[in-house]
């Protein structure tokens, strides 16, 4: 019997600790329909639901019935959820206008929040999301679905570690699809997503923000000295009170980035072009690399990446694992994204280049 006990003992100090990993999270807000994504996280066994805090009877219902939501989970106010059910970090899937309340609410309670992209609608609102988090030491990181594409993080990889193009001298980013409206986008995401207040703008923050948020990356946190931006609403009827469409120009000493953010795409697109001084890498889906270098086109494929999706990097960077300033979700990287996108907003307002300060 006690050689039973033993083989039982070491069989479960063996079992794997899945579970056990697993983060708790409280998801903030359903009405950004990432929050989907979240949903299908849960239903795979990746993520332990907590709670989700959400007021709109008829948002709820609708998430209930498409994934077999308990009612129990369902709360009203984040501060007693928080309070209650402790969780590892809260996720965001509010209106962007949102995060900073989120923040508030978090941050003094030492729980880590990670919203969807962009951090803020505007630089006030992330230098006070920055302020929370420095005063209670409480980690606040930015979601994009660009992260996880195995060909950006091996563009970078070939850019910055085999120095494979040489030193870059142009980024071309463009992302987008053929509008919300028009892929059939919920009624409670267009909501905000479609007015300057709730989201800041329309094309060039719901996408403008990916461009500068990868260009950061490759260019290892530093500031461009200054944004040109055309902004337009080629829709307006259809997007009667946010842009539609912008190009934004980053101009560092070295280097020009253009950032093409549409509603008005023909089908959805999210690729990013590295211009170097020998050569030239396009991370042309999540999967695919194209290069060239003067003998002509090379398609490559890339490594599996070290991270795959937001949920396994935030446990390890909850875990100390990680917590480089320029990654991707780092608060250091998306204050300057939103330092740009401001910039880019007054230079469309006022036609003029505007120098970032």
């Amino acid at each position: 019997m006690r050689r039973i006990l033993i083989i039982f003992t070491f069989w479960l100090l063996a079992l794997p600790t899945t579970a056990q990993n697993l983060l708790h999270v409280v998801v903030a807000g359903l009405s950004h329909d990432h929050a989907h994504m979240i949903m299908g996280q849960w239903k795979r066994g990746e993520v332990i639901l907590a709670g989700i805090v959400e007021k709109d009877t008829a948002l709820i219902a609708r998430y209930k019935k498409a994934y077999a939501l308990p009612d129990t989970i369902f709360f009203t106010d984040l501060a007693s959820t928080i309070d209650r059910k402790k969780p590892d970090a809260v996720l965001a899937y509010n209106a962007i206008v949102e995060h900073l309340g989120v923040v508030e609410i978090c941050a003094p309670r030492k729980t880590p929040v990670m919203v969807e992209k962009p951090l803020a609608t505007t630089v006030k609102d992330a230098n006070r999301i920055a302020a929370l988090s420095k005063q209670y030491n409480t980690p606040v990181l930015t979601n994009y679905e660009t992260t996880w594409y195995a060909s950006n993080q091996q563009v970078y990889t070939m850019v910055h570690q085999e120095k494979a193009i040489g030193a870059i001298r142009k980024m071309v980013v463009h992302d987008g699809h053929q509008g919300p409206k028009e892929i059939g986008c919920s009624k409670e995401f267009l909501q905000w997503l479609t007015d300057p207040l709730g989201n800041g703008g329309g094309a060039s923050r719901d996408f403008g923000c990916y461009g500068a948020n990868l260009m950061t990356w490759l260019m290892q946190g530093q500031a461009p000295v200054a944004i040109t931006a055309t902004i337009k609403r080629i829709k307006p009827d259809v997007y009667p009170k946010v842009d539609d469409d912008a190009v934004i120009v980053l101009e560092y000493p070295e280097a020009i980035g253009i950032i093409e953010a549409s509603w008005n795409w023909p089908f959805s697109i999210k690729d990013l072009e590295v211009f170097g001084v020998s050569g030239y890498l396009q991370a042309q889906d999540g999967t695919h690399i194209r290069r060239r270098e003067k003998a002509g086109y090379e398609q490559l494929t890339p490594t599996t990446p070290a991270y795959t999706d937001n949920l396994l990097y935030l446990r390890d960077y909850l875990a100390g694992k990680l917590g480089r300033p320029n990654d991707l979700s780092s608060l250091e990287n998306n204050l300057l994204v939103v330092r740009i996108l401001e910039a880019a907003s007054e230079s469309a307002r006022t036609g003029k280049r505007v120098l970032l300060k």
